[in-house]
C-alpha cells in the first residue's frame, strides 16, 4: 500500500482548529506519531498539534506491538505539544491528563459500567481494551522539551483480526456508530483545560480524578510478575512518577515500574 502523507480535505474529517488545537486531518500515514515528529516547525500554528488519520499503516501500541484499526472504523491520532514548563520527574502528569480525557468523554456513550483506565494508561472496559496511549518524550537536560502523545480508540470496527487478547469497540458495547471526529474534538477540549491546569500548577483534581477512575481500583485482585509470581493486591495508590504502590493481602507494599508488573484479567 502506497503511504500518504498529506492532508485530508473533504473525507469527514474536515479542518477544524479548537482554541489552541490545531488539527492536522490525514487520510493515511504509516503513524501519527512519526508525522508529527516530522513535521517542520512552520507548520505547527498552535500550542497543540493533532495529527488524525483515517488508516495508519505502522501504528504502535506498547511493548512494540502493532495496533489494529480497520481504515476508517476508529479513532487514530496523536498530539505535539512542547511541556518545556515540566521537569522529566513530572512527566506522568500528561499520561494522567490524556487517559483521563478520553475515559470522560467515552463515559458519556459507554454505560454498566463505564470505562476505567486501566495503569498506566489504557482505557478499558470491563475485562477488555477500548484505547491505548503511547508517549514518546524528548528531553533537554532536566526539563521536557517535545512529547507526541499516540492514541488508539476502537470506535466502529466489528471484528477484529488480530491475536490482539481483548480488544472492545464502543459499536460493540452499544451497537451504535459514533463519529471520530465529533469525540475527537471532545477529548481535545478536555485535554487542553488538563493542559492549562498543568502549566499552572493546579493538578490536584486531575489526580485525584485519575486515581478514582482506575481499573480495579477497589478490593483485592490478582497480579503477576512478568515471568515470575502471581499474588493477590490491592492498589494503594500511582506515585508522581507512575509507579504503582500494590498492597499484598499480608500488608506488605510494593512499588513497581511500568512492565514490572502486569493484571491476571481472567
Amino acid at each position: 500500500m502506497k503511504k500518504m502523507n498529506h492532508p485530508l480535505h473533504g473525507h469527514g474529517y474536515g479542518g477544524a482548529n479548537l482554541d489552541n488545537v490545531q488539527i492536522i486531518p490525514l487520510k493515511e500515514v504509516d503513524s501519527t506519531n512519526n508525522y508529527l515528529r516530522s513535521l517542520p516547525a512552520e507548520e505547527v500554528k498552535n500550542e497543540i498539534v493533532v495529527a488524525v488519520a483515517k488508516s495508519q499503516t505502522a501504528g504502535r501500541g506498547q511493548r512494540g506491538k502493532s495496533w489494529e484499526s480497520e481504515e476508517g472504523k476508529n479513532l487514530t491520532f496523536s498530539i505535539l505539544i512542547r511541556p518545556t514548563f515540566l521537569e522529566a520527574r513530572q512527566q506522568f502528569i500528561l499520561s494522567q491528563a490524556i487517559a483521563l480525557s478520553i475515559k470522560e468523554v467515552l463515559y458519556d456513550y459507554v454505560r454498566s459500567p463505564h470505562p476505567r483506565i486501566k495503569w498506566p494508561n489504557d482505557i478499558y472496559w470491563n475485562k477488555k481494551k477500548l484505547g491505548g496511549i503511547l508517549i514518546e518524550n524528548d528531553l533537554t537536560g532536566k526539563q521536557l522539551d517535545k512529547c507526541i502523545i499516540g492514541v488508539g480508540l476502537n470506535l466502529n470496527q466489528e471484528q477484529f483480526a488480530s491475536d490482539a487478547p481483548n480488544p472492545v469497540s464502543v459499536w460493540q458495547i452499544t451497537g451504535h456508530t459514533t463519529e471520530p471526529l465529533t469525540i475527537l474534538r471532545k477529548i481535545m477540549q478536555r485535554f487542553s483545560r488538563y493542559y492549562e491546569l498543568i502549566k499552572k500548577g493546579e493538578t490536584n483534581d486531575l489526580i485525584d480524578q485519575y486515581h478514582k477512575s482506575l481499573f480495579r481500583r477497589v478490593g483485592f485482585h490478582k497480579f503477576r510478575i512478568p515471568g515470575g509470581e502471581e499474588f493477590d493486591a490491592r492498589i494503594r495508590r500511582v506515585e508522581p512518577d507512575g509507579h504503582l504502590v500494590l498492597e499484598r493481602t499480608d500488608g506488605q507494599k510494593q512499588t513497581f515500574g511500568f512492565k514490572e508488573v502486569e493484571y491476571i484479567l481472567n
